[in-house]
């Protein structure tokens, strides 16, 4: 009975390690085309030595620019600073009125403290409009009396605005240098625009309290940069 066993046993054996090794040829195989795809994703992703080479030489280029571009427009705010200061050192009013912005117009503010609702601000047109005229206009109030400021518009440009000479200041651009006890909110009133500051320290006389400056607020409009506000600042009590 076993001897008649044996083959049919014999039979089921190797047909058992057939199907065994068949399997296991089909793991192998399904195996190394798995690996063949990832190794080829890899290979895809992998950036060619070209491809770095131009995002960096791309990188560098688009930062030359950036930094240029910057360099450009802080000569061209210094050129602009310089021409409004001539003009008002001129009293060339009419080189001054060719810098206001044309649609926002410009605004003047005695002190550091900038008040968009009472702060004198006109219309280009009208800007241009009274200033050959005697007409008084109140700019605002003396600090310490709180006396309204009233002068004509040449009046209040050649004593108060430029009431020292400025040509000769310090300079600096997004930068405040002078600052006494008066509240200074530009960056909040303007905080999308430049501005340059032009100061001149104080005299031993009066232990440094005799300060003034003079800042201007710019904002580019058809690729030229406009003053849209003059704000002057000295030592307030």
């Amino acid at each position: 009975m076993i001897r008649n066993l044996l083959p049919y046993l014999a039979s089921v054996l190797v047909l058992s390690t057939n199907y065994k090794i068949e399997n296991m040829k089909k793991l192998i195989i399904s195996l190394f085309v798995l690996s063949a795809v990832i190794a080829c994703k890899k290979e895809v992703q992998k950036p060619v030595p070209n491809v770095i080479d131009s995002m960096a030489q791309s990188k560098e280029k688009n930062a030359v620019t950036t930094a240029q571009n910057k360099e450009a427009k802080e000569t061209t705010l210094k050129q602009t600073n310089d021409e409004v200061l001539q003009a008002l050192k001129n009293k060339d009013y009419k080189t001054f009125i060719s810098l206001i912005h044309p649609e926002k117009g410009i605004r003047f503010s005695m002190y550091a403290y900038v008040d968009p609702k009472e702060d004198k601000h006109f219309s280009k047109a009208d800007f241009e409009k009274y200033q050959p005229t005697k007409t008084l206009f109140t700019w605002g109030a003396h600090d310490g009396s709180g006396d309204p400021y009233k002068a004509t518009i040449n009046d209040y440009l050649s004593q108060w605005v430029f009431s020292k000479d400025f040509t000769a200041s310090q300079y600096s651009l997004n930068k405040f240098i002078g600052g006494g006890n008066s509240l200074n909110n530009l960056p909040k009133v303007y905080p999308n625009n430049d501005f340059t500051e032009n100061y001149i320290k104080g005299t031993e006389k009066y232990g440094g309290m005799d300060w003034k400056t003079v800042r201007f607020v710019f904002e580019e409009f058809q690729g030229k940069y406009y003053l849209i506000a003059v704000v002057n600042d000295q030592w307030t009590i």
